[in-house]
């Protein structure tokens, strides 16, 4: 589990090395009052200072982010697990038998805690089940005590680690909502852009070629589709992340209805007679992607065309055919070469991101036929 610097985790690490400070101290008082009842007053001098050493190390380690990880946490349940072994040579076991407590006395919580914040409360019990265990080893007899403070090891390390888990959470949750925060500012500041530009020309070529015949009506035809799916992408610019979200992921759509409005004079589309229902952005880049073909078939084969729509159960194909004079062979390859990728994007790529697969079939003089298959959820 990681954190960014500064984040809500350092705290916690700042905590721990408080924590252990706070407990060597404790510790220190108790070696001062009973020394003279050690088996070794001069070990535990010693021990005493590599705990204060090894407490420095541990601060000054855990205070980086690239220190929080394996090297340092097993070194130092090592280094505490060593002490714990030594203490019954230091002490004297007839001095722990007669009630005197361990070397480390709360200072072995330490690491356990360390566990539970760099892995969550999993890795915080291993922490103190494995310390527990050889405290347990090293004592003469189990009591009461001995007992409690088994318990309580273990419950520092499931309670600090789901807090931690919980702390890093909110943290992650809260970086996505300043970058989604910040993506909507930005689409707005386009969509103002483009409002106040590409727009304002579309709409001008629309009007002034409405009424004009040839080329230059369809032109102008085809600058009033543009506007109108512009002023659409750019409307939902406004709307808030998680509305955005929940309409693309949480809503179904109908393909019939996105397909249907493609039907004309011209285009004959056929489809079930039960919806057929996909999620909305599957259907909507379904949709584009067919739109993108019948524009193609307007060009280049007359503008007669048919849509057959077939729901599949894992899949949903649609299928758009014409009557033109076909695409020669390698036209598709020369035309992405040439910068046009009318199908190589629009079509093709569209459906590969949806994780479906596009066939294309064509003869000179026969017509060509798309094929479009992608899966119902989606990728």
């Amino acid at each position: 589990m990681s954190s960014s610097p500064g984040g809500l985790e350092g705290p916690l690490w700042r905590s721990i090395a408080v924590f252990r400070i706070a407990s060597l101290a404790y510790v220190g008082v108790l070696v001062l009052r009973d020394a003279h009842r050690y088996a070794h007053p001069l070990a535990a001098g010693g021990v005493l200072l590599v705990m204060l050493a090894w407490t420095g190390a541990t601060a000054a380690g855990y205070a980086r982010p690239a220190g929080r990880h394996w090297p340092l946490l097993l070194a130092d349940l090592g280094v505490v697990m060593a002490i714990m072994v030594a203490t019954p040579w230091v002490v004297g076991r007839a001095a722990l038998a007669a009630g005197l407590p361990t070397l480390t006395v709360a200072w072995l919580a330490g690491p356990v805690l360390a566990w539970a914040v760099a892995g969550g409360r999993r890795w915080g019990a291993v922490g103190a089940l494995v310390l527990s265990g050889v405290d347990l080893a090293t004592r003469e007899r189990i009591n009461q005590s001995s007992v409690t403070g088994v318990i309580l090891l273990l419950l520092a390390g499931v309670v600090v680690g789901h807090v931690a888990r919980l702390a890093v959470t909110a943290e992650q949750r809260l970086q996505r909502a300043v970058e989604l925060e910040s993506a909507t500012r930005e689409r707005e500041r386009l969509a103002r852009d483009i409002h106040d530009s590409v727009l304002q020309v579309l709409a001008m070529v629309q009007r002034r070629g409405a009424y004009l015949d040839g080329e230059a009506g369809e032109l102008a035809r085809l600058a009033g589709e543009q506007e109108a799916a512009l002023r659409a992408l750019i409307g939902r610019a406004g709307a808030a992340p998680g509305e955005e979200g929940a309409g693309e992921e949480g809503a179904d759509r109908d393909l019939r209805d996105l397909l249907d409005r493609y039907s004309s004079a011209l285009v004959e589309v056929a489809a079930p007679a039960t919806p057929v229902r996909l999620p909305a952005r599957v259907a909507g880049e379904l949709a584009a992607a067919v739109g993108a073909a019948l524009d193609n078939v307007t060009r280049h084969a007359g503008g007669r065309a048919w849509v057959l729509i077939e729901d599949e159960g894992e899949t949903v194909t649609v299928s758009v055919r014409d009557e033109g004079p076909g695409i020669p062979e390698g036209r598709l390859a020369e035309a992405a070469a040439q910068g046009r990728l009318g199908v190589a994007q629009s079509i093709c790529g569209r459906i590969a991101d949806l994780g479906g697969e596009v066939r294309i079939v064509s003869a000179a003089d026969a017509g060509t036929e798309i094929e479009l298959s992608v899966p119902r959820s989606g990728r």
